[in-house]
């Protein structure tokens, strides 16, 4: 168990203790403070307090950080695509179908699972010794994905996507003519409120602030192919935001047409590119990655049946 004590400063007066504590303990995530002052192990003046308790300069916040336990998930030899590896982070192309950490439903044969045979060094941010997923992609989406294999690279990494100076650009095929060549849909996200397994756009003054800047590539007869830059990531920001202006992503089964009208396992969506910069280096890095053969052929037949001459924009 490590134990540090801050003095609260006048700068930091009237603020929240959760958030207090996130930028003193090295820069801990908001959820793993949460847990720590659930455990009692976040004090303010000796005493256990709430997340919400505003603070006052002069008060002393003491933080207990347990030791980092082993990782409860076991190690499976799944073979990886990986783009880039050092010891600091590992980049790689997620297939579609591949969920990232294990849940119910799916304890094993997850990315996570995969991480923990071929990694050596782990993130322990989290408590628990296991690779630091940095941002996750859906199970059927595919594409660009950052794992952090220390704390340091797991920090500087998260922090950079608070700050949304990560670059993040996906393609996605949707229904429907889109009307404007580009555009952005800047709309809060919450969790909906009847069905557990989705999000929806909130009203204002509600949810999260979302903002996806979209720009079509190709369009077809029914169908408008598009590259999405995300400066927020909320939980299927791409998926509810086209959806929710009419044009959901192809093949999505939460967001899009009930009734299939392609041959498709899972959404039409891939992260095609990640830019970042290194956490040790400082060196700007960025890596692309082609959508999967499924989407290629999607592609392939859509531009076949617009026939020779059509716009491509």
């Amino acid at each position: 168990m490590k134990t540090s004590s801050f003095s609260v400063t006048e700068l930091l007066s009237g603020e929240r203790l959760d958030a207090v504590a996130a930028k003193l303990a090295d820069n801990l995530s908001r959820s793993r403070v949460q847990k720590l002052i659930d455990q009692n192990l976040i004090l303010v003046d000796g005493v256990p307090q709430k997340a919400n308790y505003r603070l006052r300069a002069g008060q002393s916040v003491e933080i207990s950080l347990p030791d980092v336990t082993p990782a409860t998930v076991l190690a499976e030899e799944i073979a990886l695509n990986i783009l880039y590896e050092d010891v600091d982070l590992l980049v790689l192309n997620k297939p579609k179908g591949l969920v990232v950490h294990p849940a119910a439903g799916h304890l094993s044969g997850t990315l996570v699972n995969a991480l923990l045979y071929h990694c050596d060094d782990l993130s322990g941010v989290s408590g628990e010794a296991r690779p630091g997923i940095v941002h996750r992609l859906d199970k059927d989406t595919s594409g660009v994905l950052l794992v952090a294999k220390n704390d340091h690279a797991h920090r500087n990494l998260s922090e950079q996507f608070k700050e949304h100076s990560i670059t993040r650009e996906y393609v996605a095929i949707v229904h429907g003519n889109v009307a404007l060549a580009f555009g952005s849909i800047d709309a809060p996200i919450a969790r909906h409120p009847r069905e557990r397994k989705k999000m929806s756009v909130a009203p204002a003054g509600k949810g999260r602030r979302a903002l996806t800047h979209f720009s079509v590539l190709e369009r077809f007869d029914g169908y408008t192919y598009l590259a999405c830059r995300l400066e927020t990531g909320r939980t299927h920001q791409i998926r509810l935001h086209l959806a929710s202006i009419g044009h959901p992503v192809v093949g999505d089964p939460l967001y899009g047409y009930k009734k299939k009208q392609v041959k498709l396992s899972g959404q039409a969506l891939h992260a095609r590119l990640l830019g970042f910069i290194h956490p040790t280096s400082g060196v700007p890095l960025e890596f692309c990655s082609d959508p999967p053969a499924e989407f290629a052929e999607l592609l392939g037949a859509l531009r076949e049946k617009r026939g020779k001459g059509g716009d491509l924009l």
